[in-house]
């Protein structure tokens, strides 16, 4: 695969709700970056699963990543709990992961011209998709504290459940993300932490800046 050169690469990995997709369009925003949240791929996949039936199958799903469009990623309905069972179901299965890994990998380094480079968030981004990023991050928070968050985020959008299942929901995600065969979460050596537990937003994006500025800025 041709790479774009002369690019800013940030890769991030965290476990769900630690606030690494907010960083990521932070980072996005501030240096004209692709930014691509890869969880919602599968999610994405998985509705489509759920819609196209016995026409689910390996050549079908190909043609369907081979067009998928950023911006249908920003779909709310994605966040179903349906969604999200039919998403853990089909990041499981090894071949659509090498379709998705192609799909990734190609906004990771051939990004649109009009972007200076690429954000990607997930859980094996700077082990797996971009290990040679020119910036990696490990962004995470205390469970509960994410699950409170979470729960805040659910409330906003009026879904009806409990901080209990939210933070049921989250602590059977995390052993899932990191026991799981393929790609499973870990924090590489190379990846710099960050634990937004007790840190703002704007706290947390300050720091990163400061992190990309220094490299970018010598």
């Amino acid at each position: 695969m041709n790479k774009r050169k002369n690019i800013i690469t940030v890769a991030i990995d965290s476990p769900a709700a630690a606030g690494a997709g907010t960083q990521a369009k932070f980072i996005a925003k501030e240096y004209n970056l692709l930014y691509l949240d890869t969880g919602k791929i599968y999610r994405l996949i998985g509705k489509i699963k759920l819609t196209a039936g016995k026409k689910f199958n390996h050549s079908f799903i190909k043609k369907k990543i081979s067009k998928i469009k950023i911006s249908q990623l920003n779909n709310t309905k994605l966040i179903s709990d349906d969604i999200a069972k039919c998403a853990s179901i089909v990041a499981k299965d090894n071949n659509i992961r090498k379709l998705v890994k192609k799909f990734q990998l190609n906004c990771a380094y051939n990004p649109p011209k009009k972007y200076s480079g690429s954000v990607l968030d997930g859980r094996d981004i700077t082990s797996v998709i971009m290990k040679d990023a020119m910036f990696k991050f490990y962004i995470t928070a205390n469970l509960k504290i994410r699950a409170k968050r979470r729960y805040k985020e659910f409330k906003k959008l009026k879904k009806k459940i409990s901080y209990k299942e939210v933070l049921k929901s989250l602590r059977k995600r995390d052993y899932l993300d990191k026991n799981r065969k393929h790609s499973p979460l870990k924090k590489t050596q190379d990846s710099i932490l960050i634990n937004t537990s007790k840190l703002s937003k704007k706290a947390c994006f300050i720091k990163i800046k400061e992190i990309i500025d220094n490299e970018i800025n010598t």
